[in-house]
């Protein structure tokens, strides 16, 4: 995939149900710890809620604001409200991001976006392997062995993925 973005982009592709919330969530802290700054951009497939009914950024992007821009002193988040029909592009959420803020950016979903990706696999969920139909795949996270002669990682050692990151980090990193 082509990005304008001066850091590297890695996603994690996977069926529903894989689990790559939870690899990330446990990958993230070691990828924290060994010094890089992430950012991350994740897919939702359906209608999502940040705010809920009750909080004052809800009650007023509900009354009509097309933008809600909640800060505090430790985060803000931007919530813009469209009306596209279709699911924005990754490349579209990618120039949302400061790169400035990041040193890679790991992307959950977008399985069908151009971008070099790990596939999370699991034999035992009876789904098809993404490769090798999926050209930008360039190494498989399974819970069991397999044959490809892709790079296999063990889905359960988060350790060993956050290298696998890592050292994608410093092959495709332009600064």
């Amino acid at each position: 995939m082509t990005h304008t973005l001066p850091i590297p982009v890695l996603g994690f592709a996977a069926w529903s149900g894989t689990g790559k919330t939870t690899l990330l969530s446990r990958v993230l802290p070691i990828l924290r710890k060994s010094g890089l700054r992430c950012a991350l951009l994740k897919h939702a497939h359906h209608n999502f809620d940040i705010d809920h009914p009750g909080k004052d950024s809800y009650e007023l992007r509900k009354a009509g604001a097309d933008q809600v821009l909640i800060a505090s002193r430790r985060r803000w988040a931007l919530m813009v409200e469209s009306a596209c029909e279709q699911d924005p592009s990754l490349a579209e959420m990618l120039e949302r991001l400061d790169p400035g803020l990041a040193d890679i950016v790991l992307v959950e979903g977008f399985k069908h976006e151009r971008l070099s990706k790990i596939e999370l696999h699991r034999p035992t969920l009876g789904k098809p392997l993404l490769y090798p139909d999926d050209p930008d795949i360039i190494a498989i996270a399974s819970d069991e062995p397999l044959k490809t002669p892709l790079p296999h990682l063990d889905l359960n050692d988060p350790a060993a993925i956050a290298a696998f990151i890592i050292d994608f980090r410093h092959r495709h990193s332009t600064r």
